[in-house]
């Protein structure tokens, strides 16, 4: 019995997953952006250029760093938004290298 509604449950997560995935490309496809408005601009970008030359930890460069926009205003960005913004910069700088 457990085992049928466990299968029955699980076909149901997969179901609601992929309409979540076929709802995403749809708005993608109409220019929609999906997730939360960015908080990384130049000026934090080149900040935490300068602060990785001096080899500090991307937990040390978020700690430095402090959104200027938006509802996070004056909150520092996670570790992932630093790391996310160095890793899109440096593959920007090797498509154009490469071209």
């Amino acid at each position: 019995m457990f085992t049928v509604l466990a299968a029955m449950s699980g076909m149901e997560r997969e179901y609601i997953r992929d309409r979540t995935l076929k709802g995403h490309e749809s708005a993608r496809r109409r220019g929609k952006t999906i997730g939360g408005a960015g908080v990384t601009d130049e000026s934090m970008l080149s900040m935490a250029l300068h602060l990785r030359d001096q080899e500090m930890s991307l937990r040390d460069i978020a700690k430095q760093l402090v959104i200027t926009t938006g509802t996070k205003k004056g909150q520092h960005p996670s570790p992932a938004t630093v790391m996310r913004m160095l890793r899109e910069h440096d593959e920007q700088v090797a498509t154009a290298a490469s071209a």
